[in-house]
């Protein structure tokens, strides 16, 4: 793990350099995250960056995101901290999942660790609901309507149905760890539990990119679980109440706090 840490971190020193910003923070967002990975997966890294002051001081609209190129199995993108504010205020789950990932990459500044703790506040288990919602019937639409289906993609929808179960069970942001939402959601010694039981060992195995006919208790609980969320998702309440004055506080904080911090070594 200190190998691929340090792998990272040169690369995302290259983005600073490149884009002369901050990186404050950084992680893995994808199987890896999820804990269904095996040996050949791709990293999925996902970071939040700070400009200059004076990249903020424009009349005129910006780009907010960094991407780069996919290669060596490797996926590196990032999304300006203005921006992840601003998705923040709407509770967006992709970067709720981000700042809880299971695996860290670089953590600067106390950013991060401040915008968990206002999170909870701006939780909201009808967006979020809906967010997973959509994702599971996209997926389910795409990839499992056919005979045979590559193995990985049955993860592409359980988890986010799974994760609509645990927002309507406990309202909170659901752990992205795939395990934990199967051990907590889905009841040991059923047909449904060696049914996945099954998808995680041939995934973890290598073979995630195989095809297999479709299993029969897996499809039952989506279709089961994607219409009974249809029509509850809408009565789920919404954020718990306005941060703004917090998220701006916080924003113009790190600012000051980047740009008046003497430049240091990026470290892992």
């Amino acid at each position: 793990m200190n190998n691929i840490r340090h792998h990272f971190t040169k690369h995302l020193q290259a983005v600073e350099q490149e884009e002369h910003v901050r990186i404050l923070y950084a992680c893995e967002s994808g199987s890896r995250a999820w804990g269904v990975h095996s040996e050949a997966s791709d990293y999925d890294v996902r970071f939040i960056y700070i400009r200059p002051v004076e990249w903020y001081l424009s009349i005129f609209d910006k780009r907010d995101v960094i991407e780069r190129p996919i290669h060596s199995a490797m996926d590196i993108n990032g999304w300006d901290l203005k921006k992840a504010l601003q998705l923040i205020r709407k509770s967006n789950p992709s970067l709720l999942e981000w700042l809880e990932s299971p695996i860290v990459y670089m953590e600067r500044f106390s950013v991060a660790e401040q915008i968990r703790s206002i999170s909870p506040l701006l939780f909201s288990p009808k967006s979020c609901t809906y967010h997973y919602l959509h994702m599971a019937k996209r997926n389910y639409r795409i990839f499992l309507q056919q005979d045979q289906v590559q193995i990985k993609k049955y993860f592409y929808v359980l988890r986010p149905i799974l994760a609509c179960q645990w927002i309507e069970q406990y309202r909170t942001m659901p752990p992205l760890e795939f395990g934990v939402l199967v051990e907590r959601l889905v009841p040991d010694g059923s047909e449904l539990k060696k049914a996945i039981q099954h998808l995680l060992d041939r995934k973890k195995d290598g073979g995630g990119t195989t095809y297999e006919p479709s299993m029969i208790p897996i499809h039952r609980f989506l279709e089961e679980k994607i219409a009974y969320y249809d029509k509850a998702a809408d009565a789920m309440e919404a954020r718990q109440e306005e941060q703004d004055d917090r998220l701006d506080a916080l924003f113009r904080s790190a600012l000051k706090d980047v740009w008046q911090t003497n430049n240091q070594p990026l470290q892992p």
